[in-house]
């Protein structure tokens, strides 16, 4: 009986110690049970002041927090995501530049936002902006910024080589040559030898269109009658050696030996102008695309993020995403560094930007305002082609024989052309003849 009376005993202490716990994690405040659920979420980018972005989310928000990662930019961060998603372990946002867009969606790396992200894609984005994030009636990202492309141009030495700031690409190739018979180790510009968005930007902006849709049938091609006519006066211009074919560090080296005049590229290059040349404060400025004959512009870049296709957590991944595009505490977030100078894709955000980027480097100029006119002449009808990693590749091959005088642009441009089409055959994808 007393073997019994102590089981009993240390049953009910037992049970009152259990309920004890039980009403202690009822009333503690620092309980999981008690604390709102948090989403940890994952970001890949390479984007200037990702890093700060996601610092200012995570601070105001308790319910979603924003793991980042620095990816490379071009083909190896692409390469990186796509491998991702077949391994199952890829980022819930990635960054998506329009022009692949519709390659990563291609190849099924993507979701299908239409039914949680469309009405804010086409409530809040003017619809050029719209179109590229908008491939077969569905919306598959949301957009940032706009790329207008932009000249930036060394004022100080314009105005010591007696030149005009040109409107024309005439204009451009005759200041080109004043350049060069001022310094002989100056010119206007670059030649970035493998690079291809240059050239495929500066189509865009002469009127041609690399793809559209026949039918059910995509329609390629690389090598029309705008697009010849841009090849040739830029292969005129390195035939004449007017252009310094340079990789990417010997720019910025020529860029500090002030022996590069212009650089042209989209809007958002003004904050990697700031932060590589900081001894040159004040002698920068900004000014529109020269044309041929019509003002006109074009996108360089221009990024949107899209959730993967393998994610769970397409809820919070969107809340990220709609903070950080399309709300002025998240445009503030990524401006106010200095690092990236990105024009929304918004117009009425554009002016939140301009607050919080310094211009002090280009003198106090509003490039903004530069930066919005040149967006408003951005040439109509432009669409991605959807195997645009295939197409910049071929293209990118073909540069350096370009550089190296061993090859023509239009010869470039007719294999890639090829290069493309095979491309799209192999996956199924019908072309039109």
């Amino acid at each position: 009986m007393k073997a019994r009376s102590m089981k009993a005993a240390a049953a009910l202490a037992g049970a009152m110690v259990s309920m004890a716990l039980v009403a202690t994690g009822c009333s503690s405040a620092d309980t999981p049970a008690d604390k709102p659920a948090v989403t940890e979420i994952t970001f890949w980018s390479w984007l200037r002041a990702s890093q700060e972005v996601v610092d200012a989310f995570n601070k105001t928000h308790t319910d979603v927090q924003v793991k980042f990662e620095q990816v490379p930019g071009g083909p190896d961060g692409y390469g990186k995501f796509a491998n991702a998603v077949k391994a199952g372990n890829a980022p819930d946002v990635m960054t998506a530049e329009y022009y692949m867009l519709p390659d990563m969606v291609s190849q099924g790396q993507l979701q299908d936002l239409t039914g949680s992200a469309g009405e804010l894609v086409r409530s809040k984005f003017p619809a050029p902006v719209q179109s590229l994030v908008t491939l077969g009636g569905k919306t598959w990202s949301v957009p940032l910024d706009a790329g207008a492309m932009v000249m930036f141009y060394r004022k100080d030495l314009f105005d010591k080589y007696g030149i005009a700031v040109p409107k024309t690409w005439d204009e451009f190739r005759t200041a080109a040559e004043r350049v060069k018979a001022a310094n002989p180790k100056a010119r206007i510009a670059d030649w970035v030898k493998d690079d291809p968005s240059l050239l495929t930007s500066l189509s865009w902006q002469g009127g041609a269109k690399w793809f559209s849709v026949q039918g059910d049938a995509w329609k390629v091609d690389l090598s029309g009658g705008e697009t010849s006519k841009v090849a040739a006066y830029w292969q005129d211009m390195l035939d004449k050696d007017l252009v310094a074919v340079v990789s990417p560090d010997e720019k910025t080296q020529k860029q500090k030996n002030s022996e590069l005049l212009v650089t042209l590229t989209g809007a958002w290059g003004a904050g990697g102008l700031r932060g590589g040349l900081p001894d040159q404060a004040g002698k920068w400025a900004s000014a529109p695309l020269p044309h041929w004959g019509t003002p006109a512009s074009a996108m360089m870049g221009g990024s949107s993020f899209g959730v993967a296709k393998t994610s769970t957590k397409t809820e919070a991944a969107l809340k990220f995403i709609t903070w950080m595009n399309t709300t002025p505490e998240g445009i503030q977030a990524r401006l106010s560094s200095g690092a990236s100078s990105t024009l929304p894709a918004i117009p009425e955000l554009a002016e939140v930007a301009k607050k919080n980027f310094d211009t002090a480097f280009f003198g106090g100029q509003d490039l903004y305002a530069v930066a919005g006119e040149s967006a408003a002449a951005i040439v109509p009808g432009w669409t991605w082609g959807p195997a645009m990693g295939s197409t910049n590749a071929a293209l990118r091959e073909g540069y350096a024989q370009v550089g190296a005088g061993k090859a023509k642009l239009a010869d470039v441009l007719g294999t890639a052309q090829g290069r493309t089409v095979d491309d799209l055959k192999s996956r199924g994808i019908n072309v039109a003849q």
